[in-house]
C-alpha cells in the first residue's frame, strides 16, 4: 500500500506551518520546527527517512524546506528515491523517482539548491554583521549578570571569612555553580 507522506519544517517554534502542503491530502505529516542547516541535526527529518516506503510520495513545500544546502539536498534525495520514493516539491513543480533522471529536473534541483545555500549564507553574513555593530556600539549578549560587582565582592568576602557555599549561595538568590563561577574568577586573577 503507498501513502502520501508529507515533511513540513519551519525554522522557529514561533513560525506557522499552515501554509505548507495545506490542501494534500497526507496519511502522515512529519513537522519539524528548527533549522534546516544539516539534515542530521532534524530528528523529524530522520524520523520520516526511517519511515517511508517503497511506491510512496513524500510530499514537501519547497526545497528549502527539505534543506539549505546543496550537498545535503543531493544527498537526501538520493537517499529518498533510492528507496523508490518519489518526491515532490509543490513550490516548484519538481518530483524525482528513482527511475527517471529528467535532466531538466537535475538541472533545476541544483540551480535552486545553490539559491537556498546563497540565501542562508546571506542570512548569517548579516547576521554577524549585525551582531558586530551591536558588540560596538556596548550591547551585551547573553543572560545578564545575576550578581552586581558589589554583591560578587561582598560574597567573596563572607567565602573567604569560612562562610559556607550553600548558605552564601542562598543569601544571594543563586546557584552554587554561579558562587563556584566567580570564586574561579577571582582565583584566575
Amino acid at each position: 500500500m503507498t501513502s502520501n507522506i508529507g515533511y513540513i519544517r519551519v525554522s522557529s517554534n514561533n513560525q506557522n506551518t499552515d501554509r505548507q502542503l495545506e490542501g494534500i491530502a497526507l496519511e502522515k505529516v512529519f513537522t519539524e520546527k528548527q533549522s534546516g542547516k544539516s539534515s542530521n541535526d532534524r530528528p523529524q527529518l530522520q524520523e520520516c527517512l526511517s519511515w517511508i516506503r517503497e511506491g510512496d510520495t513524500l510530499h514537501v513545500h519547497s526545497i528549502d524546506r527539505l534543506a539549505r544546502n546543496l550537498v545535503d539536498l543531493q544527498n537526501l534525495v538520493t537517499t529518498i528515491t533510492a528507496k523508490g520514493v518519489t518526491l515532490k516539491f509543490h513550490k516548484e513543480g519538481l518530483a524525482f523517482t528513482g527511475d527517471s533522471n529528467n535532466p531538466m529536473n537535475q538541472l533545476l534541483l541544483q540551480m535552486l539548491g545553490a539559491v537556498a545555500e546563497f540565501e542562508r549564507n546571506l542570512i548569517k553574513e548579516r547576521q554577524a554583521e549585525g551582531i558586530k555593530i551591536a558588540k560596538e556600539k556596548g550591547i551585551k549578549f547573553g543572560a545578564k549578570p545575576k550578581l552586581s560587582d558589589e554583591q560578587i565582592s561582598e560574597l567573596k568576602l563572607l567565602i573567604q571569612a569560612g562562610g559556607k557555599i550553600t548558605e552564601v549561595a542562598k543569601q544571594f538568590g543563586v546557584t552554587r555553580p554561579t558562587v563556584y563561577k566567580h570564586l574561579s574568577k577571582a582565583l584566575c586573577l
